[in-house]
């Protein structure tokens, strides 16, 4: 087997390493390591949860723990190494002092303390040192960590809007109720896209509606996302299911003292982002959330909320479930300034398609051609 391919099958058995690193990694993206010399696995490793081990000392670790000497060998990671110190000291400072000669990331670090500093320390060394040589390995360690990628690059989180329809683009009927349109397997799917997440927006409207937990169920999870409420008006009564139990925070526009003193008493942290328009100032938000080091935010909103989200341009990806139902009436997914001509339309892509019982789920992107 030549070089090349053999650095790909490790690349690739790195990246399902790294597939096994829990949402407890987060805001740490998710990164798989292997230790290789002649052909022989001395070493495997992926992220631990937030403040541990990274996957290269893990790697390095389990190479100990097993007898192996690293010196000399490859070690394939799916990150490029960090090169601060964070939480845990450099993992590519722990590959040069273990006498690793040789280093193949699958992908830079976009992380402006790193962005190229792990490998020049690497170099430095004397490491011979190969990163991003396959591109689809690279595009699939980016989108293992999409939203660490986003904030990293952007200063926001990944945002991910779920919606659950009819056939005909209906979300409840005109007396409200919807409950339920799609399947219990779309519904658990769907908690599980919440899982993922670091916190799940809404809007005031779905909260006085629906009165949500906006947590997740049905599912074995190691924590709970934050909720956040955007409550331009402090509408929302310190007794909401959502405020009960976990982390929450209230985004207003417009100040009450004794609405907000009512929400801190409980633990409830109340944000203040008023907007031109008197509304909450949506892109601040997400500005704010990523300072937070939240890197996906996951959207269950009304179809206000969906729409201003959309217009500002603050959503990445879609999320759509669709039920083979017909309701004939009812409420839409979003609202959006109504259109003249089919070209001002946005263009959105399709990224993955799937049937899940008898719904079918969407993902899609916005296309940035």
């Amino acid at each position: 087997m030549n070089q090349p391919q053999t650095d790909r099958h490790y690349l690739q058995l790195a990246l399902a390493l790294a597939a096994r690193a829990t949402i407890e990694t987060s805001p740490n993206p998710k990164v798989g390591c292997v230790i290789v010399t002649d052909g022989q696995i001395l070493g495997q490793g992926w992220t631990q949860p937030v403040g541990q081990a990274h996957a290269e000392v893990m790697a390095l670790r389990d190479a100990h723990a097993q007898g192996h000497v690293v010196a000399g060998a490859t070690a394939y990671v799916t990150l490029e190494p960090c090169s601060h110190f964070g939480r845990t000291p450099p993992c590519a400072n722990a590959l040069v002092e273990a006498g690793i000669a040789r280093v193949v990331a699958a992908v830079g670090d976009a992380n402006p303390q790193v962005a190229g500093r792990g490998l020049a320390i690497l170099r430095q060394a004397g490491l011979q040192v190969e990163c991003g040589q396959e591109p689809d390995i690279a595009l699939a360690a980016r989108e293992m960590n999409v939203g660490f990628f986003r904030r990293m690059e952007s200063g926001k989180p990944w945002v991910r809007m779920k919606m659950a329809a009819s056939l005909d683009g209906h979300t409840a009927l005109p007396n409200g109720q919807s409950q339920w349109i799609t399947s219990p397997a779309a519904r658990l799917d769907g908690h599980q896209w919440r899982a993922r997440a670091d916190a799940i927006l809404t809007g005031i409207g779905t909260v006085l509606a629906d009165d949500p937990q906006l947590n997740v169920r049905g599912i074995s999870t190691p924590r709970q996302p934050i909720k956040i409420i955007v409550d331009s008006h402090l509408r929302i009564a310190p007794q909401a299911r959502c405020l009960q139990q976990g982390v929450s925070l209230v985004v207003a526009a417009h100040d009450d003292a004794e609405k907000r003193a009512a929400l801190e008493a409980q633990g409830v942290e109340v944000l203040l982002l008023p907007a031109a328009h008197g509304r909450v100032d949506l892109s601040a938000l997400l500005l704010e959330l990523g300072r937070r080091q939240i890197n996906e935010l996951h959207v269950e909103a009304g179809a206000v909320l969906n729409g201003a989200l959309l217009e500002a341009k603050l959503v990445d990806e879609l999320l759509v479930y669709l039920a083979p139902k017909l309701l004939g009436s009812g409420a839409g997914l979003l609202h959006i300034s109504e259109l003249t001509h089919v070209d001002q339309a946005e263009s959105w892509q399709y990224h993955d398609v799937q049937m899940l019982a008898p719904d079918l789920r969407i993902l899609a992107r916005r296309n940035l051609a």
